[in-house]
């Protein structure tokens, strides 16, 4: 009787061990998730601030060189699509790198038994 009562015990152990490390791995996926979303959020507005800079920066060159509106404007333009090529740019660059940095976080769980607990 004592075997079988220590066998669902450590049997109980397991399943509670196996439980929290779900449960880590889902709050880990949650927190990569936010992290993401944040990301996104952040890049959004850096992308619509940088463009109200590039718009405001356009407006005021073409008030002082009101005759030449046409190639203010296409240089503007070209200025603003390299800018914009060089943060897409920097995206890919290191869109791996910082995904492939989450996943890490989010899979390298390493479960254990906490040291006040007695078997």
């Amino acid at each position: 009787r004592r075997k079988m009562a220590s066998q669902s015990q450590g049997i109980q152990q397991l399943l509670q061990a196996e439980k929290r490390a779900a449960e880590k791995v889902a709050e880990a996926r949650k927190r990569k998730a936010r992290r993401l979303k944040q990301a996104k959020e952040e890049a959004q507005s850096e992308i619509e601030q940088y463009r109200l800079e590039r718009e405001k920066e356009f407006q005021q060159k073409q008030r002082a060189v009101l005759g030449s509106q046409g190639n203010l404007s296409t240089e503007v333009e070209q200025q603003t699509r390299k800018k914009i090529q060089t943060m897409q740019g920097n995206y890919q660059k290191n869109r791996e790198r910082v995904l492939r940095q989450l996943l890490t976080m989010v899979f390298d769980i390493k479960p254990e038994i906490h040291p006040n607990y007695r078997i």
